[in-house]
């Protein structure tokens, strides 16, 4: 079963997580045809800390985020970071992942789309 309930959905050959997540994506895909936004990308991972060994010896697995979707805004002339998200995916470890992430990457504009 998926997590969250949610759904696989696919949408001109990419699977989405969600239908959610497909129609955002469908969205995004006129906007971009539409010239208002460029660049578009899925899935982009974030480094949030870098891997590590610790004061034992162990290596420590880096921290990252994947957003769902990144693109360039042409009116707003900025960088979004979007992620789909609905009340149940807001969990604790996205929470805390989005302020690591909104902290490292003051370049990007960090937009939650909810469903």
């Amino acid at each position: 079963m998926q997590k969250y309930n949610a759904k696989k959905t696919e949408y001109r050959g990419i699977v989405y997580d969600s239908k959610w997540e497909a129609e955002v994506a469908y969205r995004l895909d006129m906007l971009e045809r539409s010239g208002n936004i460029r660049d578009l990308q899925r899935q982009v991972r974030f480094i949030l800390q870098d891997e590590y060994v610790n004061n034992q010896g162990k290596k420590i697995r880096p921290i990252s985020y994947i957003a769902d979707f990144v693109y360039y805004d042409v009116k707003q002339k900025k960088t979004i970071v979007m992620d789909t998200k609905s009340p149940a995916t807001r969990t604790a470890e996205y929470r805390l992942k989005k302020k690591m992430f909104e902290y490292k990457y003051p370049e990007y504009w960090f937009v939650e789309e909810m469903k």
